[in-house]
């Protein structure tokens, strides 16, 4: 096993003091160490010059924008945190990342993709996500006894930025997922992997979206967060203050919940137009 180099061990200390999440920890150390490999050259002998050189190759080899963001967060985190800079961090520049309006399904949409999947555990999964809102690795993370069916709540644990939170459980889940149980009896895991000491990888559930799209017949290109969108937005859509969808969601600001209002159709489309208070009758020209 290859020993630890004390830079690298100082930056996993630092991001376990911090309480970062074991994703985000692989994260910034994969981020880093594609830095030292880019120039040959450990990453505390590199300078802002060396920083920008390594973005522009970035951006030159078609990285999305999530992922530069990604590594500016890790090179951030590493120059600001673990060597103590104090001013090269803020001189490290994110991407501007376009904003795109998120794919939105209607009910009926809704109703064929979740039909196609054939996989029972996977149906229920990513009907959980619809039906509650959540990420993709929180849907995998929920345990049996997260499932409280005397408050009619589901408990989220360790969502983004490790926080907790409840989030509703619907009559109808509560229907297919007692139906689930049934049939499956899970332990620990409410959606185990290959066995019940693990619990289900969230591949297993991209996959299942690809398969369901495509056997559905649907045009719009559909993933596991297309069902949380679809969520919000259908809240929205019933009249649900964006407050509470935004508690729901788990979101930090209230801006990452009102986004969903550019996509709530129904309710655009029900909002009257200024014209409707006119008394306005347009004569064709004598």
């Amino acid at each position: 096993m290859a020993e630890i180099s004390p830079l690298r061990r100082r930056m996993i200390e630092d991001m376990t003091v911090r309480n970062l999440s074991p994703a985000t920890q692989q994260s910034y150390l994969n981020a880093v160490a594609k830095l030292s490999r880019y120039f040959g050259r450990s990453p505390d002998r590199l300078d802002l010059e060396d920083i920008r050189a390594f973005q522009v190759h970035l951006v030159a080899t078609g990285m999305s924008w999530p992922a530069l963001n990604q590594i500016v967060c890790a090179l951030r985190f590493f120059y600001g945190v673990t060597l103590g800079h104090d001013t090269v961090p803020e001189r490290i520049a994110y991407a501007r990342q376009p904003r795109k309006l998120p794919v939105v399904l209607s009910a009926d949409e809704v109703v064929s993709f979740l039909e196609a999947i054939p996989s029972l555990k996977s149906r229920t999964a990513l009907t959980t996500v619809y039906a509650a809102g959540l990420r993709v690795s929180e849907v995998v993370l929920l345990k049996v006894v997260d499932i409280d069916s005397q408050r009619m709540l589901i408990r989220v644990e360790h969502g983004k930025g490790g926080k907790d939170r409840y989030v509703m459980l619907s009559p109808q889940l509560l229907r297919i997922l007692r139906t689930y149980w049934r049939l499956t009896r899970p332990k620990r895991w409410l959606f185990p992997g290959r066995d019940d000491e693990r619990p289900l990888v969230p591949n297993v559930l991209h996959a299942a979206c690809r398969s369901a799209c495509a056997a559905a017949g649907l045009s719009k290109s559909v993933t596991v967060h297309t069902l949380r969108h679809t969520f919000a937005t259908h809240l929205l859509e019933n009249g649900a203050d964006v407050r509470i969808i935004q508690v729901l969601l788990g979101h930090a600001s209230l801006a990452s919940t009102a986004r969903y209002t550019q996509v709530a159709t129904k309710t655009i489309s029900n909002t009257p137009s200024p014209l409707d208070r006119l008394r306005l009758e347009v004569v064709p020209p004598g």
